[in-house]
């Protein structure tokens, strides 16, 4: 058995009519766990060398882990696992002895509920193939449900004098349904997949939306898109209807990114990692490709180049410049800052 284990969840399934599980949540998922609890976890669900298993426990089972995690001092995850076994449904254990693309639905959602639990930061976790694994569920009052199940569970419903709502369509649920992170201000939560990273201190407003894979690592103020794939720096802000090119649907293989006190401008957008301090202007969307004239603080030409090009130049203004229509970047003479008030006291 290996030595280390990369993480670890004891989850409720949610299984179709076929007994195939389509879903899983996981209270209490954890990474990197202690040697002691390792070996506990190795022993009693009798793990094999660098293997992920995904396990269905049965009562003795969970007898045996919650004994050996109250001896080990583990009482949290043993007080979890203990109100797993008094519920209803299909209580697992998925192990992932390493970080390895996920090939079952438990080992996606597992990865997920690390990212929205902020136990691991976008692009530190192999999501590859993960849009392979995870199926397309109706996602309801009532749970998600399985396409295939849809039309008798409507049925179902309607003849007991209820509707079951559909609220979407999709492969990831909103992260509302699974984890609330701590110390954030969410406006519409179906806007906020999980998968998302929430820093501490973080609102989003109204049209703010967050994908899997991404998300912000303090501070913010997001009024705009958040792509997959797209990190944002802290005491940044995203204005009201901007934008931020992910690698999804053809957005290439750029890793793009706003840093530390930054804003982009309302209806404004970035196709290019951002640098720290730097302010786009409302209404201006630059793309890695766009040509920019890069200016010092006199107004002087230095260069023109792609943005792509200038990305880690600090504490600079895109604009567009109303008289030529051209693109430039020139010296900050102002910073972005948040109202201190309003996030400190999510």
């Amino acid at each position: 058995m290996s030595n280390t284990i990369h993480s670890f969840g004891f989850g409720l399934a949610t299984t179709n009519s076929a007994g195939e599980i389509i879903e899983v949540y996981y209270p209490e998922p954890r990474i990197s766990p202690s040697p002691e609890l390792t070996l506990a976890l190795a022993e009693i669900c009798k793990l094999q060398e660098e293997a992920n298993v995904v396990l269905e426990l049965n009562p003795e089972t969970v007898k045996l882990l919650i004994g050996s995690f109250k001896g080990i001092g583990e009482t949290s995850l043993a007080t979890t696992l203990e109100e797993l076994a008094n519920g209803k449904g299909t209580i697992i254990a998925c192990i992932s002895c390493s970080d390895a693309a996920p090939t079952s639905i438990p080992e996606a959602f597992l990865k997920l509920h690390l990212l929205s639990h902020r136990l691991a930061k976008p692009h530190s976790l192999n999501l590859q193939g993960i849009f392979t694994v995870l199926r397309n569920l109706a996602w309801t009052n009532q749970g998600p449900i399985d396409l295939n199940d849809l039309p008798a569970r409507q049925l179902q419903a309607r003849l007991s004098g209820e509707v079951l709502d559909v609220s979407s369509i999709d492969k990831f649920p909103k992260m509302t349904s699974y984890v609330v992170p701590s110390g954030v201000r969410i406006a519409d939560t179906t806007r906020i997949r999980l998968g998302a990273y929430i820093g501490e201190g973080t609102t989003v407003m109204h049209e703010g939306f967050v994908n899997f894979n991404a998300g912000t690592l303090g501070t913010a103020m997001i009024e705009g898109r958040i792509s997959s794939g797209v990190v944002v720096g802290e005491n940044s802000d995203l204005g009201g209807g901007c934008s931020t090119m992910g690698t999804l649907s053809g957005g290439g293989n750029e890793i793009i990114s706003v840093g530390k006190n930054c804003l982009i401008g309302a209806n404004a957008g970035i196709g290019f990692p951002l640098a720290d301090g730097c302010i786009i202007e409302a209404g201006l969307y630059v793309t890695a490709g766009t040509k920019v004239n890069l200016l010092d603080k006199a107004g002087k030409l230095i260069k023109t180049a792609k943005a792509k090009d200038i990305s880690e130049i600090k504490n600079h203004v895109y604009r567009r410049n109303s008289l030529t229509g051209t693109v430039e970047c020139v010296p900050s003479t102002r910073a972005a800052n948040l109202n201190e008030e309003l996030h400190s006291h999510n």
